[in-house]
C-alpha cells in the first residue's frame, strides 16, 4: 500500500489486534446496546389480534446487525408494529452475520436477518455454512450495499464503475479489467485481500462475479477474508485488506470527508439491479411449532418495510438507526448532520467519494429498496421488494457451485428452494394484509440487469453455470480475519 511497507510479522500483529478488538467489542454490543423496553408510540399501539389468532409464543427474541438494513427492525420496535400483532419482541444486537445466522441454528434467536445466501447454503451444506433447515420468511431489503476500494487502488487509476461506463460505454468491463489486472500485477500477496461479511453472502459472489467478468480470476488473483461490518474501515486502515463489500453505512464511512481511507467502486445494484440483500431468517421448526407467531412476525416486518419505503419517512428512519442501539453511526465532528453516514443510502443521495475533490453524489430512488420498487427496475405485476422469488435461490446455488462451495449443482434444487424460501406462506400472509403478489415463484432475470449482460433463466441453471469461463470445481479455502 504505497508508503505502508509492512513485514509479514507486522501484518500478523495487525490482524491479531483487530481480531482482539472484534472480540472485545462483541462482548460489549451483544447485550447492553440492544434496544430495550417500549417507546410511547409502541405503548399507544392497540393489538389487532385476539382469541384464537393470538401468537402461541408471544415473547420472542429477534436479532439484528448494526448496518442500515436494521431499519425495519428498529421501526417495528419504535412504532409498535410488533405489539400490534401480539408480539413482545426482545431485540438483540448481533456482532456479525455469522452470529446472526448461528443464533437461529442453535436456538438463541427466534428470528434474525441473514445474508441472502445463508438459507440456500445451509440447505445445500455448502462450504462455510452449517447444514441446517433454515428458512427465509421474506426479503428485508434490496440493494443498500457497495464495494469499497482503498486509496492505493484510486492512486493506481481505478475509479467508480459508473465513470467507466460514461467513458467507455460497451467497453467498460474491458477497460476496468485492464486497470484491475494492472493493479494486481504490481502487488505482493499481502496487498491482494478483499473482505466480505460471510462466505454465503451475495457480496462474496458479487466480488467474484465482477472480477471474473472483467477477466481477473478471483481464485488466483486475491484472497477473500471474513470481517464483521463495523470492523471493515479499521481493517483497511491497518492494511489487513485493500477492498471490501458490505452494507451501508460502512462504505460511506470510508470516503473522503469521513474516514478518508477509500472510495466506493460500485454499489451492488450495479452488479445486479434488483438483487435481494437481506432475508428474514427463521428455523423450519419455528414455523411448524408456532405458525401464528410466524404470521404475526412477518406481518409486523412487512408493515415496517412499508414504513421505511415511504419517501416522507426516510429521514426519520436514517436518524433512528444512528442510535447507539442500532448502527451507532453518528458523526463525532460538531455541527455535522446526524445522518451523515446513514442518510446517503437510506434517503438516496449517495456519494461515491474520491480523492480529486470532485462531487460524486448521485440521487436515486433505488439506493435501498424496502417495499415499493422504483420504476427504473423491471418488475412483474404485483411485485414488491419483500416478495421472495425462489428463482433467486436457484441463482445463489449456481454461484455456490461456480466457486466450489459445493461440488456440483444440486439435482433437487427446486425442492431445496421450496423448502428454504417460503414464498407460499409469504403469499398467504401478504394476501391477508390486502397485498397483491406475483402468481409465479420463478422468473427470468433479463440480461440488462447484470453488469456483464448475461441473463439468468432458472429453467436451465446448469447451462447458465457452464456458460462462465471462469469457475472452479474444487472447494475454496476461506481465511478468517
Amino acid at each position: 500500500m504505497g508508503d505502508n511497507n509492512w513485514t509479514r510479522r507486522d501484518f500478523i500483529k495487525g490482524i491479531g489486534a483487530t481480531t482482539a478488538g472484534i472480540s472485545l467489542s462483541s462482548c460489549a454490543i451483544s447485550g447492553d446496546r440492544s434496544a430495550k423496553g417500549l417507546t410511547e408510540e409502541a405503548l399507544a399501539m392497540k393489538p389487532v389480534v385476539s382469541g384464537s389468532d393470538l401468537p402461541e409464543k408471544p415473547d420472542i427474541t429477534v436479532g439484528y446487525v448494526p448496518v442500515n438494513d436494521c431499519a425495519p427492525f428498529a421501526i417495528a420496535w419504535k412504532k409498535g408494529f410488533f405489539r400490534k400483532y401480539g408480539l413482545n419482541v426482545t431485540l438483540n444486537r448481533e456482532a456479525s452475520w455469522a452470529t446472526s445466522r448461528d443464533g437461529l441454528i442453535f436456538g438463541r434467536l427466534d428470528a434474525s436477518p441473514v445474508v441472502s445466501g445463508a438459507v440456500t447454503n445451509a440447505r445445500i451444506g455448502a462450504e462455510g455454512a452449517r447444514h441446517a433447515p433454515l428458512c427465509a420468511a421474506m426479503t428485508i431489503h434490496r440493494h443498500g450495499n457497495a464495494m469499497t476500494m482503498n486509496k492505493a487502488m484510486w492512486d493506481f487509476g481505478l475509479r467508480p464503475w459508473y465513470e467507466y461506463q460514461q467513458q467507455y460505454s460497451d467497453g467498460a468491463l474491458e477497460a476496468f479489467g485492464k486497470d484491475f489486472r494492472g493493479y494486481f500485477d504490481n502487488q505482493p500477496p499481502e496487498n491482494r485481500v478483499w473482505a466480505v461479511v460471510l462466505s454465503s453472502a451475495i457480496y462474496e459472489y458479487f466480488v467474484r462475479y465482477i472480477s471474473a467478468a472483467a477477466g481477473v480470476d478471483p481464485l488466483k488473483e486475491f484472497r477473500i477474508i471474513i470481517v464483521p461490518p463495523p470492523q471493515m474501515v479499521t481493517n483497511v486502515r491497518i492494511g489487513a485488506m485493500q477492498a471490501y463489500m458490505v452494507a451501508e453505512p460502512w462504505n460511506t464511512r470510508a470516503i473522503t470527508g469521513n474516514e478518508g481511507i477509500g472510495f466506493t467502486f460500485a454499489q451492488g445494484k450495479e452488479v445486479w439491479l434488483g438483487h435481494p440483500d437481506r432475508l428474514l431468517g427463521v428455523m423450519e421448526s419455528f414455523i411448524k411449532n408456532y405458525p401464528k407467531t410466524y404470521r404475526s412476525l412477518v406481518k409486523a416486518m412487512i408493515e415496517a418495510c412499508q414504513y421505511c419505503s415511504k419517501p416522507e419517512n426516510r429521514q426519520e428512519v436514517a436518524e433512528l438507526i444512528t442510535d447507539r442501539s442500532f448502527t451507532g453511526a453518528k458523526p463525532k465532528k460538531p455541527g455535522a448532520p446526524t445522518t451523515k453516514f446513514t442518510g446517503p443510502a437510506i434517503v438516496g443521495n449517495y456519494n461515491y467519494g474520491g480523492f480529486d475533490g470532485k462531487d460524486r453524489t448521485i440521487k436515486a430512488a433505488d439506493t435501498t429498496i424496502f417495499f415499493d420498487i422504483p420504476d427504473n427496475l423491471p418488475k412483474q405485476p404485483g411485485e414488491h421488494s419483500t416478495f421472495l422469488w425462489r428463482s433467486r435461490s436457484i441463482w445463489l446455488m449456481t454461484q455456490a457451485a461456480r466457486w466450489g462451495q459445493i461440488h456440483e449443482f444440486p439435482k433437487n434444487a427446486e425442492k431445496l428452494a421450496e423448502k428454504g424460501w417460503r414464498t407460499d406462506l409469504y403469499r398467504e400472509i401478504a394476501t391477508e394484509m390486502g397485498i397483491e403478489c406475483p402468481k409465479e415463484d420463478y422468473k427470468v432475470e433479463p440480461p440488462e440487469v447484470f453488469i456483464d449482460k448475461k441473463g439468468f433463466d432458472p429453467s436451465d441453471p446448469v447451462g447458465y453455470l457452464n456458460s462462465f469461463e471462469i469457475r472452479v470445481n474444487a472447494p475454496t479455502r476461506f481465511y478468517m480475519s
